[in-house]
């Protein structure tokens, strides 16, 4: 008896010295994660800017992920900025459907645009690293501006100059389908282009005048290489995952990592779970949402009360027809796995928020010191964590500022 009560109050103390090592090593992480300067390198939030009774400065966390960034939780994540992204579904490619894919894009310039007017003793809107680094010490949140998909570009490249002046510092070429600068990894009609086309070399080499950073991310391999090879400029994916760990064509391979890297670009990794596990698709799960989706409309429209009601129905189908989700530590093996291949001056995070990124345990910025906490864990340094949160993402902006053309 006095041995078990021995071994019991053994046991007990180890408990009680691990909660405690546990607490301290949180709070260590805690404070490393508020003295790093945190970038994201894809926030789709600028599809919420138009929601009617939608703003910014709410917080938002009743909407699940249908909403993931405010500033509210902003602040209780320690996210300090990143890149608002100006996207653009594919749609036709006919003279209308380049208008409207012109329209829609210069649309979502002007809304992140007016967010950044309207809040202005909140946000700013960064140009180069030194106004990231000064706007973060200022206490505002650092506002890169990123085109997803190249489309509203189509019908006159030439605007790429205006975006440029506007505040655009980061250009991702496809979306998930191919358009007329080339092959998306996803169309189901495969390869058109075999790379780039001919418009998109030409939009590589105008980017590069413009100190614009180049992103592969949706891209198929071959633009992939293609864009990595007619760079001057190191380039970087925004928000992709690990193909060694799940084999989708969004993710990109070990071989490519290491060239990546060998280049001087950097991979943000992605946060969205179809991208880290693979999660088979349920038909009858498929058509409800389909239903829903028509009954309520485009997500992007629906006001804060509407959301209420379609969060409600949505969630009762998620019942009905569950689905294995990916958790924290899919996406941390995703990341330790990124890391280890193409090293820590060549990684950093781009969760896809607002746009289908977010796991569980990981569900909007408000989480994110999780990611600081299990780097540390994983024995990677201060130095470290800061490279990957954001030193990584601005040394590829200054390189690509210093190539661009007087």
């Amino acid at each position: 008896m006095t041995l078990c009560r021995v071994a019991l109050a053994s046991a007990l103390v180890l408990i009680c010295i691990d909660g405690a090592t546990a607490k301290e090593a949180g709070a260590d992480a805690r404070r490393v994660h508020e003295e790093t300067l945190v970038l994201d390198t894809h926030l789709d939030t600028p599809a919420n800017f138009r929601r009617p009774g939608w703003n910014i400065a709410d917080n938002h966390q009743h909407e699940g992920d249908l909403s993931q960034v405010d500033l509210p939780r902003m602040k209780m994540g320690g996210l300090d900025g990143g890149f608002w992204v100006i996207y653009t579904a594919q749609g036709a490619r006919d003279e209308a459907g380049k208008r409207s894919a012109r329209d829609h894009g210069l649309e979502r310039l002007v809304s992140i645009h007016e967010m950044l007017a309207a809040h202005a003793s909140e946000l700013e809107l960064a140009r180069t690293a030194e106004d990231a680094e000064r706007i973060a010490a200022s206490g505002k949140r650092v506002s890169f501006i990123s085109m997803e998909n190249a489309a509203p570009l189509a019908s006159d490249p030439s605007l790429l100059t205006a975006y440029h002046r506007l505040g655009l510092r980061m250009l991702g070429i496809t979306h998930v389908r191919n358009n007329d600068f080339g092959d998306s990894s996803t169309d189901p009609a495969g390869a058109e282009w075999k790379g780039l086309s001919p418009a998109g070399r030409a939009l590589v080499e105008a980017a590069n005048d413009l100190g614009i950073v180049l992103d592969a991310s949706h891209a198929s391999d071959a633009v992939f290489d293609q864009v990595l090879e007619l760079s001057r400029a190191p380039i970087v994916l925004s928000h992709t995952s690990a193909d060694a760990l799940y084999d989708h064509p969004r993710n990109i391979d070990d071989a490519r990592l290491r060239r990546l890297a060998a280049k001087g670009g950097v991979i943000h990794v992605n946060a969205y779970g179809g991208y880290l596990i693979d999660i088979p698709k349920i038909p009858e799960r498929e058509a409800a949402m389909e239903a829903l989706g028509k009954k309520y409309g485009a997500e992007g429209q629906l006001s804060v009360e509407q959301a209420r009601g379609y969060l409600a129905e949505r969630r009762e189908i998620e019942a009905l027809y569950p689905v294995k989700q990916a958790t924290f530590d899919d996406y941390m093996a995703h990341l330790l796995h990124i890391l280890k291949v193409a090293g820590v001056d060549h990684v950093g995070i781009g969760a896809d928020w607002d746009g289908g990124g977010g796991v569980m345990g990981m569900e909007d910025v408000s989480a994110l010191p999780r990611i600081t906490e299990a780097l540390l864990a994983a024995g990677y340094t201060q130095q470290d964590v800061r490279k990957i949160w954001s030193g990584n993402l601005l040394r590829v902006i200054r390189e690509a500022q210093a190539i661009a053309k007087d």
